[in-house]
């Protein structure tokens, strides 16, 4: 395939930053794998994002983030052969995956404490 456009999709969210994107996928799969930007799905289309980028399996459907310039991150599935060999290729490569027992608990936040302003970044 040389466009995602020209597969059948859901959609489902669209004009949504990376995290919400991320954070969808995570909640609504049944696995969750992380992949590096510039993962190559359905042999011709690069994931694109800021990572972690989740790429979920619900049932037989593929579940990722679909950016399109211009228009926005949008969250996608497709269901079919291709989606199958997609996902038994994620399970085989060993990408990191969380499952739905851990997913649902949720990590201890960033130990980075939270920047109150540009200014107080450059104070001495």
């Amino acid at each position: 395939m040389s466009c995602i456009e020209q597969m059948k999709y859901t959609i489902h969210l669209q004009r949504i930053s990376f995290k919400e994107a991320r954070e969808y996928i995570e909640e609504n799969s049944d696995e969750v794998y992380y992949v590096s930007p510039g993962y190559k799905i359905f042999k011709d289309y690069y994931i694109i994002g800021i990572p972690p980028i989740a790429v979920g399996a619900k049932g037989n459907a593929l579940v990722f983030p679909y950016t399109k310039p211009c228009h926005g991150s949008f969250v996608l599935s497709i269901d079919n052969e291709d989606s199958i060999k997609e996902i038994n290729r994620l399970r085989e490569t060993g990408k990191e995956k969380a499952t739905t027992t851990v997913k649902k608990s949720k990590s201890t936040e960033s130990s980075r404490s939270p920047l109150t302003s540009y200014g107080d970044m450059w104070k001495k």
